[in-house]
């Protein structure tokens, strides 16, 4: 038996368009519903690039010129010069690898999955800004 079913006019019905008749004839889709999330998750991928460009410059700065390091006065004055350089290149790293996830986080997770990425990405800035605070001021 098919699940078709025809209409007053004689057309054929689907069981998908007979639940969208039963409640009110339209249904609501997000625009990452409609197969274009790999497009949604480039463009976030690429804002948040452009978000961290010069961030990413600065630290990679900071990782290549070792003369910086005074640059934070007697902050650092007791940090080596090679836990500073790995400190900078770390970051650099993760800056550079945020622009990927939060692409990939898009395009290919759900609603709680996004939630949870988004949470994992706020807790990164918090511990950055932490660390910042505790080793440079």
């Amino acid at each position: 038996m098919s699940n078709t079913r025809h209409n007053q006019s004689g057309s054929k019905i689907s069981s998908g368009q007979r639940k969208n008749s039963q409640t009110g004839g339209s249904t609501q889709h997000t625009a990452l519903e409609d197969g274009r999330r790999g497009g949604w998750g480039a463009f976030a991928g690429l804002i948040t690039f452009v978000l961290i460009a010069f961030p990413l410059s600065t630290t990679i700065a900071f990782a290549t010129h070792p003369a910086t390091q005074t640059l934070f006065g007697s902050h650092l004055a007791d940090a080596s010069q090679f836990g500073y350089r790995a400190f900078w290149w770390i970051l650099s790293l993760m800056l550079l690898a945020l622009p990927f996830l939060v692409g990939y986080g898009l395009s290919n997770l759900g609603g709680r999955g996004i939630k949870i990425a988004g949470a994992v990405v706020a807790l990164f800035v918090i511990v950055v800004v932490v660390l910042g605070q505790l080793f440079v001021y």
